[in-house]
This record gives C-alpha cells, sequence and structure tokens, in this order.
C-alpha cells in the first residue's frame, strides 16, 4: 500500500503555496485594486451631485422670485403654492448636499491613502462611508414616517367632500 492513499495518515499542508499579497495597511492587492477603481468614480458621483445641489437651490429661487411676481395680487394661492414649491427645493437641495459631501470625501479619502498608504487616510474614508449609509437610513426611517402621515392627510379633505 502506498503513502497516498492511507486513509489514516495526518494532514499536510502546502507550506509554499501562494499567499495574498498584504500590503502595509493589511488590504491585499485586490481590495486596493478595487479601492483604485471605485475612487474616481466616487469623486465623480460626488461632483455631480453638488451640481445637482446647486441646481435644486437655483430652483427653489427661482419659484420663489418667479410665482408671485408672475401671478401678481390675482391668485394668492398660486403664489403660495409657487413659494411653498420654492421651499420644498430649497429643503431638497440642502438635504442632499450632506451624501453628496460624504460620497465626495469618501472618494476622496481613498485616493489620498492610495498615494499615501496611511491608516488614517483609509479609516477616514471608511468614517465617510460609515456616514452616507447612516444619513440614507435616517432619511429612508423618515421618509417611511412621513407616508403614513400623508396618506392619512390625503384622505381627511376626500372623507369630508363626500361628507359634505
Amino acid at each position: 500500500m502506498s503513502e497516498d492513499l492511507n486513509p489514516y495518515q495526518a494532514p499536510s499542508a502546502d507550506l509554499n503555496a501562494p499567499k495574498p499579497a498584504v500590503s502595509s495597511s493589511g488590504l491585499t492587492e485586490t481590495m486596493i485594486k478595487y479601492l483604485r477603481e471605485t475612487a474616481p468614480w466616487l469623486r465623480f458621483i460626488g461632483i455631480i451631485s453638488f451640481i445637482g445641489c446647486g441646481l435644486m437651490l437655483f430652483v427653489g429661487i427661482g419659484f420663489m422670485i418667479a410665482i408671485p411676481f408672475a401671478v401678481g395680487s390675482r391668485d394668492i394661492y398660486a403664489g403660495l403654492l409657487g413659494s411653498s414649491i420654492g421651499i420644498l427645493y430649497l429643503i431638497i437641495g440642502a438635504v442632499l448636499f450632506f451624501p453628496a459631501r460624504f460620497t465626495y470625501n469618501f472618494g476622496t479619502k481613498i485616493r489620498s491613502f492610495l498615494q499615501s498608504n496611511s491608516e488614517q487616510d483609509l479609516e477616514t474614508a471608511l468614517k465617510n462611508n460609515k456616514s452616507l449609509w447612516k444619513f440614507y437610513g435616517i432619511l429612508c426611517i423618515v421618509y417611511l414616517a412621513i407616508i403614513p402621515v400623508a396618506i392619512v392627510a390625503s384622505i381627511i379633505p376626500l372623507v369630508g367632500s363626500l361628507i359634505f
């Protein structure tokens, strides 16, 4: 009977097996490659988001200025509606600024980490990533809380119009 077929033989390990290349930060080369490919996209999405926030603010101010002047004193409700829409745009633009900042900072800190190999840059990048997803989670909770209120608020006038 040969040694290779002995089912009771002790297990052995190949000590010369190739191991993943690990940098001084503890990341493998594959991880660093993915970070290198991701960083420009994060920065791009962050910049586009900043531009979107600016446009939202610009449109909100435009609504607040243009609509009341356009309707004048003829229809006060249309003026109020235009101003309300403008305020809504301003609020949305201000709220969306934060995920834009977190996304951009995440990409920038990954890029800094890849250049300096500083653990502090990697920690800051991951902190921004955590903040981004925490912000979106809170925003989702707020949205889910607003939905029932909006449903009830839309049913009340309907029921009132059916009764009277």
